[in-house]
């Protein structure tokens, strides 16, 4: 049997390739986003279900990946992982500040592993936010810190690394008022 983190990132490189997705301001192939989170969980971590999650965090959310194949081909710490990052509301149905709300109080369920890869997340997208699209930040930084208070029992090392990143980004944010 091959490598679980192996596999993990062979099927997210497959799967987000099949939608043909890149991220959003840089048009990179998208699974340079999985790809640095399962870096920043590995450098806090060598514990395999958690790289391999932080692998998969976005296949359920962006492709036709279901949880249930997660959970067949990993095995359920895998997709309980997956399954607590995942959003399950859209913007797009409720509105942006609402549907936050209710995947920051999903999110806050999860197992100080899943809250591990969702700081990883956090840490990834919002690294060089500022640089793309300033006006998009100020309602996405906002919503970010609004999360961070719920995965306080994520690794220590990412949540103060996540925090302090936070803090910087809206700093210089309201700077430039």
């Amino acid at each position: 049997m091959r490598d679980l983190i192996q596999r993990a990132a062979e099927l997210a490189e497959r799967a987000h390739r099949a939608k043909e997705q890149v991220r959003k301001f840089t048009g990179e192939p998208y699974i340079v986003h999985p790809g640095h989170v399962a870096e920043i969980v590995a450098s806090v971590t060598s514990d395999p279900v958690m790289i391999a999650a932080a692998w998969l965090h976005d296949v359920v959310e962006d492709t036709d990946v279901t949880l249930a194949e997660i959970e067949r081909d990993f095995g359920p710490e895998v997709a309980e992982i997956v399954e607590s990052v995942t959003k399950v509301v859209d913007g797009t149905e409720i509105g942006r500040e609402r549907a936050a709300l209710i995947n920051i109080e999903h999110a806050s369920h999860g197992s100080p592993a899943a809250k591990t890869v969702k700081l990883a997340d956090v840490i990834d997208n919002v690294s060089d936010i500022l640089e793309h699209d300033r006006e998009f930040a100020r309602v996405y930084l906002v919503e970010k810190k609004m999360l961070m208070e719920h995965l306080r029992e994520g690794d220590p090392t990412l949540y103060r690394k996540a925090s302090e990143l936070l803090e910087t980004l809206l700093g210089e944010l309201q700077g430039n008022c």
